[in-house]
């Protein structure tokens, strides 16, 4: 446990280091707040283009409060989540290709260990930008359209967040396999995508499919209930999230040993 808290401990201070915790949050807080205020001045943002003959009323519908703040997440499936891969692509495979793992392994330390609180560190720090920005988000929603439960909010949060989290050990999954951090961003990103594109042309039949947190977030904002086959969704991803960690000890252990 002293060799996990000293890692875990260890990776933090590299992130404020690189000033990750400055960064990340910032890009969430940002990427929340561009689509309430962006949704509310564009009326004006249209007539300052100009160029439309006068007399002309254009009609833009409004989206609700958790329409609106659904975009929001929406943003954190696209840019967030090329964020989440490229700031965790190097997270090991860098250390492995510069021969800094093969130093601290050299100590008696677990693979276990390593593995896990690299993990660990990369999802804190996911969870609290994502939080923030989620937050940010929630509030300018609130004093410029309507409120939001809280509790469908603390449950948007942690649907959603864990499907952050499936998409970081996805790419610490490819860590474990490859030593360039370019490869693993991008066998990360594909993977994501293939599985997005899969679980879209087959909805019905991959219900449970991590893939669905998302859509499942957003019916769970307008609706105010549980979609069905979200339960079914999140423990299918926590099997995932544990078998993909596993697999990726095993995977590093043989790769070090060889």
């Amino acid at each position: 446990m002293m060799q996990w808290a000293t890692i875990f401990q260890k990776e933090n201070l590299e992130m404020w280091r690189n000033f990750k915790w400055i960064w990340f949050p910032i890009s969430f807080m940002l990427l929340g707040v561009s689509e309430p205020l962006s949704v509310y001045y564009m009326p004006q943002i249209i007539d300052s283009l100009g160029g439309m003959p006068e007399g002309t009323v254009i009609e833009i519908p409004t989206p609700s409060a958790p329409e609106i703040l659904f975009q929001s997440i929406s943003q954190f499936n696209t840019i967030g989540l090329l964020i989440i891969v490229l700031a965790s692509m190097g997270l090991i495979s860098g250390e492995r290709k510069s021969g800094v793992a093969e130093l601290i392994l050299v100590k008696p330390v677990s693979y276990l260990a390593y593995i896990t609180a690299k993990w660990a560190s990369a999802l804190l720090l996911v969870w609290v930008s994502f939080f923030i920005g989620l937050i940010a988000s929630w509030y300018y929603v609130l004093i410029l359209f309507d409120k939001i439960p809280l509790d469908d909010l603390f449950r948007a949060f942690v649907v959603y967040g864990l499907w952050l989290t499936f998409v970081l050990t996805i790419t610490i999954f490819f860590n474990a396999f490859f030593k360039s951090p370019g490869v693993v961003g991008f066998i990360s990103l594909a993977t994501v995508i293939v599985l997005s594109i899969i679980t879209g042309a087959l909805s019905h039949w991959l219900q449970w499919s991590p893939v669905q947190l998302s859509s499942y977030t957003g019916e769970l904002l307008v609706s105010g209930e549980l979609p069905d086959g979200t339960w079914g969704a999140i423990i299918l991803s926590v099997c995932s999230i544990l078998v993909l960690l596993a697999v990726s000890i095993v995977v590093f252990r043989k790769k070090e040993l060889a």
